[in-house]
């Protein structure tokens, strides 16, 4: 059974940047709060964030600042304890279960620090995979081709390095051609020519298909190729800073 579609939020205007992109994201007064036995952990309180169509957003703080909760809330797979969050004129806040399934295979790309490739599938079929449950994906082999492993289709995820692991695992979450792409320290597991490599291949993605791309890292030198920075403490954001000059990643060091 197909879900409805997300709540419809459109009475409300979709803000607008100066370069008249709409916004993709919007939160209000976003707060988080586990319960940790007793104990109450405040993971976001009250954040405002607008994020706009084809923006390429670096997510930079320490661990527990709330970087991967809002992350998750944003991409639907967590629900805060109170506020709003929209997907363009679409509540999350509102969505059922099986709508937000529904959101996360429609408009959202992950990926994570781990692969979570099936190792008895070539590389090829673990980008089919998700061709299967898409409305209108790009053939698996495009989306090889876009992060460069077109001549390693039928190669199984044991005969490749994490770099290119990491790309197959990039390849599945675009095929799909999803508006958002959300990477949770996609570098994190690799060395440093190895990420850079992967940065690459997201900052293609972002310019080439307009993806609007949110990276969560905890190094700060990835923040020089994003056009704006957000950076959380304690469930907050603490300051948003704009990049004038953006890097490419070649241009990165750390």
């Amino acid at each position: 059974m197909i879900a409805p579609p997300l709540a419809d939020h459109s009475t409300e205007e979709i803000p607008v940047d100066d370069a008249g992109r709409p916004a993709v994201f919007t939160a209000k007064t976003l707060s988080k709060t586990y319960q940790m036995g007793e104990v109450k952990v405040q993971a976001l309180v009250d954040v405002d964030l607008t994020i706009y169509r084809g923006e390429f957003i670096v997510l930079l703080g320490p661990s527990g600042s709330g970087k991967s909760t809002l992350l998750n809330i944003l991409g639907g797979l967590d629900r805060p304890t109170s506020g709003l969050a929209r997907f363009a004129e679409h509540d999350l806040t509102a969505a059922t279960e099986s709508q937000l399934t529904q959101y996360r295979r429609e408009h959202v790309g992950f990926v994570f620090q781990f692969y979570n490739l099936i190792p008895s599938l070539t590389v090829r079929e673990n980008v089919e995979l998700v061709t299967d449950i898409a409305d209108n994906p790009m053939p698996a082999e495009e989306a090889l081709g876009l992060v460069g492993l077109a001549e390693r289709l039928d190669h199984f995820p044991s005969q490749l390095s994490g770099g290119e692991q990491q790309r197959v695992a990039i390849a599945r979450a675009i095929v799909k051609r999803p508006e958002v792409l959300l990477c949770d320290e996609p570098t994190g597991a690799l060395d440093y020519v190895t990420g850079k490599l992967v940065l690459e291949v997201i900052e293609r993605v972002n310019r080439e298909l307009g993806t609007t791309a949110i990276v969560i890292t905890h190094n700060a030198a990835i923040a020089s190729m994003a056009d704006r920075v957000l950076y959380l403490g304690g469930g907050r954001i603490q300051r948003v800073e704009p990049n004038a000059h953006k890097l490419k990643p070649s241009e990165l060091s750390w």
